[in-house]
């Protein structure tokens, strides 16, 4: 999916990925998936940049037992980090929730250019 990093593209996301996934009757949580989605869309959005016009893909991958799930954006890798905010700091907890839920994530060099930070659900379909 390719989308205008806006903040419309949020809800966007999450329900283009609920609606292709039910289908497939995943084993795990649906709804989680899409949280870390809105977590990651979100960052994807407020820390992409590019000089020229870019979007948001996210992607999504059944390898075996697990679903991967992709977000790409024109950011630069390396700052891409978990943050530990104070109680008080409304910003700041996105990659803390997805680290809590997925059984694993990953940030790097995306292929199209720029980042792309993914996570796994492991063991979420029958093998």
């Amino acid at each position: 999916m390719t989308l205008h990093p806006t903040p419309e593209s949020v809800p966007r996301a999450r329900r283009w990925f609920q609606k292709f996934i039910a289908p497939y009757n995943p084993a795990c949580s649906v709804d989680d998936c899409a949280l870390m989605i809105s977590e990651l869309v979100t960052n994807a959005i407020v820390y992409g940049r590019s000089d020229d016009p870019w979007v948001v893909r996210v992607e999504w991958y059944r390898e075996g037992a697990s679903l991967r799930v992709e977000v790409h954006n024109p950011g630069f890798p390396a700052n891409v980090r978990v943050r530990r905010p104070d109680a008080n700091d409304a910003h700041g907890r996105g990659l803390l929730l997805v680290d809590s839920i997925a059984d694993s994530w990953h940030s790097g060099p995306s292929h199209f250019g720029g980042t792309v930070v993914s996570f796994v659900m492991a063991d979420a379909w029958p093998s």
